[in-house]
């Protein structure tokens, strides 16, 4: 049965085991300190994701003319360096086992992706670098084991989480891959690492796979890849910007919910921006624990990125630590009452250095149920937040989405 401290519509003070009362007095939590925990998060790692470097330009893009300074491109790997250090240093090291990764197969890497599509990605180094998507995506020098690397890593956490009930695995890789379709690249992603995990994760002893992803940006590679399969559920929260090109159709709008087999299978919550903790909080108590409860999932696999963060130039939805460690608590709850505990996070997005690495702690934290976790260094008072609108606009898409699906 579900734990209602988790579906249940009228306790969004359980859900998260703060108060919204408390959280909106912007109260500060006191320093971090590591109580018993019952868990412990295993973290797979390859050094050579860091191998990718997509250059220098204007933000993501070519070198503007009216600029004399480039700046590095946003996916650099220094996120993750400061991600992987934040996790070895801080007071829950003792509770993060490290497990070295591999590069995938190619026969790995075509459960999902096409052959042609494969091919066009590895003869790209040949002459780097090539933007492979005609914008941010870069194949440059090394991009290719790095890519290798991610998905391989990313597989070799899922193999853990399926081998252990009770375990919770994060894939700590670069690039990211939740943009990327079965043929195309996007959004600096190259291979779907997630979505390899899945057909794989499907191949082996699971049935149904949940996909959750609160990267600030729409899944939108991950929902095409999965749109007419009723055996994933891809949920996606995100900013609303809609579709961005050619590569990138899908606008992430409540009404896309899947076709045939699919219809009801995917989740977009496109949240205004600025929403805030508590506005992720309601998402998570309202729209994607009862789905994903209703769904029954044998594994829960979360797009785990940072960029919703206050901090980030390229997201706008304002999340502080205790958001994060929020979202780590629900979706350990929803795996510890579904799935047996079966629970893989695989690194996406998230741009600013310093901030996203405190996020994942938090996001970790919320994982192995730190009751006095870590003092946010940098986050505004939480009492500036203004969830009115957010919360309505919650409670439409909810109401808009069930009317779809039910219609």
């Amino acid at each position: 049965m579900p734990n209602p401290s988790v579906c249940s519509p009228k306790n969004v003070e359980l859900v998260i085991g703060i108060p919204l009362s408390y959280i909106s007095a912007g109260q500060r939590i006191a320093p971090g300190v590591v109580a018993m925990s019952k868990h412990k998060l295993a973290v797979f790692w390859h050094p050579d994701v860091l191998l990718h470097d997509p250059g220098r330009g204007c933000y993501e893009f070519e070198s503007s003319p009216l600029m004399e300074i480039d700046e590095p491109h946003p996916e650099t790997a220094d996120r993750i360096v400061n991600i992987r250090s934040a996790l070895r240093r801080g007071d829950i090291r003792k509770l993060i086992d490290w497990h070295d990764g591999r590069h995938a197969g190619r026969d790995e890497i075509e459960r999902f992706h096409t052959e042609e599509y494969v091919d066009s990605v590895i003869a790209a180094e040949d002459t780097p670098p090539v933007r492979i998507d005609g914008s941010g995506t870069v194949v440059n020098v090394g991009s290719v084991d790095a890519a290798f690397a991610a998905a391989g890593t990313t597989l070799d956490a899922l193999d853990a989480v399926l081998a252990n009930s009770n375990l919770a695995a994060y894939a700590l890789v670069r690039p990211p891959g939740h943009h990327a379709g079965r043929e195309t690249p996007d959004g600096n992603c190259i291979f779907n690492n997630l979505a390899i995990a899945v057909e794989s994760a499907l191949r082996a002893d699971c049935q149904k796979v949940a996909v959750i992803d609160w990267d600030a940006h729409h899944g939108n590679g991950t929902q095409s890849g999965f749109y007419d399969r009723p055996d994933v559920m891809t949920i996606s929260i995100h900013m609303p910007l809609g579709s961005w090109g050619e590569n990138h159709p899908e606008t992430g709008a409540v009404e896309e919910i899947g076709s045939g087999e699919g219809k009801g299978f995917n989740m977009n919550i496109p949240l205004p921006y600025g929403s805030g903790d508590q506005a992720y909080v309601k998402v998570m108590q309202e729209m994607v624990g009862p789905a994903v409860a209703r769904f029954d999932p044998d594994l829960i696999v979360i797009a785990c990125g940072q960029d919703a963060n206050q901090f980030d130039q390229n997201g706008r939805n304002l999340l502080s630590m205790r958001g994060f460690r929020n979202l780590g608590r629900v979706a350990r709850e929803l795996a510890d009452d579904l799935c047996d505990g079966r629970l893989l996070l695989c690194q996406e997005g998230g741009y600013a250095i310093t901030y996203s690495a405190f996020c994942m702690y938090a996001v970790a934290e919320g994982i192995l149920g730190i009751e006095k976790p870590m003092e946010d260094p940098l986050a505004y008072d939480a009492s500036i937040e203004q969830p009115a609108a957010p919360f309505a606009a919650v409670e439409q898409i909810a109401a808009r989405w069930r009317a779809l699906v039910d219609g």
